[in-house]
């Protein structure tokens, strides 16, 4: 499998052809070239992860795509035929078996409600978590690690990362961040991933990396 890292949250796997996007949102160049898309996972509701306009450009390419996301991103995506997926659940579409893992979103703010949050695990070995610190407790081969966000402190990614304990981890969420504070998050997630022993892995927008 292939992975490509696509700007702020968004990410696209490939396998024999067939492809998977997660979280394709507002932050994330329109995405134009999605023949072979068999499936997009959309971890929770807010438009820096997924828009109108970016589903409506895959579904358009790929009229036999399925969408998976938690209760809340099928009431906000109700134009789109999602499917509702809860922790423990599995799925297996094309070559790809996604498990489901959490439920919540990380707290921004206690005057912001929290709202519905899935991470995912692919193929039982890249794990995203969503705007979440849900650690799923089994061993991942690379994680998606949090590298700037409203919900977020430096630290709170640091101690996820050393309790995962990846084999290999790279960042995403960070359209937030300058290039400065990308270079800050980046060290404090190589010394987190190194706490285990893995491989970190400071990936931009267009790398791939082979698992």
């Amino acid at each position: 499998m292939r992975l490509t890292k696509l700007e702020h949250a968004a990410l696209a796997i490939e396998d024999s052809g067939d492809k998977l996007y997660i979280d394709p949102g507002k932050f994330t160049t329109p995405i134009t070239e999605s023949a072979g898309t068999v499936a997009v996972v959309v971890t929770h509701k807010h438009d820096d992860h997924w828009t109108p306009e970016q589903l409506t450009r895959i579904a358009e390419a790929n009229p036999e795509v399925r969408f998976f996301g938690p209760a809340g991103v099928a009431a906000a995506a109700a134009d789109f035929p999602v499917e509702t997926v809860e922790a423990g659940d599995t799925v297996e579409v094309g070559p790809f078996r996604l498990r489901f893992f959490g439920g919540r979103h990380a707290v921004i703010h206690p005057s912001i409600p929290v709202i519905d949050n899935l991470g995912v695990l692919v193929n039982d070995a890249l794990y995203y978590g969503g705007d979440s610190f849900t650690v799923p407790g089994v061993p991942v081969d690379v994680l998606a690690a949090p590298a700037g966000a409203p919900w977020m402190k430096i630290s709170e990614a640091m101690d996820y990362v050393v309790e995962v304990a990846p084999r290999r981890a790279f960042p995403t969420h960070e359209m937030v961040l300058s290039r400065a504070g990308k270079a800050l998050s980046n060290a404090r997630l190589a010394w987190a991933t190194e706490q285990g022993g893995g491989e970190y892995l400071p990936l931009e927008p267009g790398d791939t990396l082979d698992f």
